[in-house]
């Protein structure tokens, strides 16, 4: 995330949480693709730009261990007063304070949106660095025909097409297990989608 990306979201931060803080804002299929993930992952879980720390919560109270790591000091204060049996870390998702192999999966759900394409592989081989053989991740993004960005509520976005998405992955370390994609609900019928990859078993 660009400093200019986590300023915006520092000035939107209040409304942002107020609009989307809370898994009863989100559209029923995701909170069902993410529970199903999560249920398949052996070890922790790492919501990696975890934001309010909604998601964190929920899997916590689903009986998973969960830690958030985000780089906007209003959403961890938020997510640490929240939910306080839940850890957060302020920190940099692009170079994560986790040892190599010491996650089960990751979840990205849209915290690789603002990211511009070029960087986008990096991140993905720091999460496959931090990630356990056999260990799963699960990227939630904004679907489009090209890799291309667009104006986003809170500050420029990036659309990627599935396949584009899938070899960024598959470049990093991951093999890819599954696609999914939808339209999102008015007014904003975006089409999203979501990618479930997993790093090979170790040795």
């Amino acid at each position: 995330m660009s400093l200019d990306v986590q300023a915006a979201y520092s000035n939107r931060a209040a409304e942002y949480v107020r609009a989307l803080g809370s898994t009863a804002a989100a559209h029923p299929s995701d909170v069902e693709l993410i529970t199903s993930w999560a249920a398949h992952v052996n070890g922790p879980i790492l919501d990696a730009g975890c934001g309010p720390g909604h998601w964190s919560a929920y899997l916590t109270e689903e009986g998973h261990v969960v830690r958030g790591i985000d780089e906007v000091p209003e959403f961890i204060e938020h997510a640490r007063d929240a939910y306080p049996g839940v850890p957060f870390e302020l920190g940099n998702i692009n170079r994560l304070p986790f040892e190599s192999g010491s996650v089960g999966g990751i979840l990205a759900w849209y915290s690789l949106i603002h990211h511009e394409p070029s960087t986008v592989g990096a991140t993905l081989e720091e999460f496959a660095r931090v990630v356990q053989g056999g260990g799963a991740l699960l990227v939630g993004f904004f679907i489009g025909p090209l890799v291309e960005p667009f104006d986003h509520t809170v500050v420029t976005a990036y659309r990627w097409a599935p396949e584009a998405l899938a070899n960024e992955l598959e470049v990093a370390g991951f093999d890819v297990v599954e696609t999914h994609t939808r339209t999102g609900r008015e007014p904003k019928p975006r089409p999203h989608g979501a990618i479930l990859a997993r790093r090979p078993p170790a040795g």
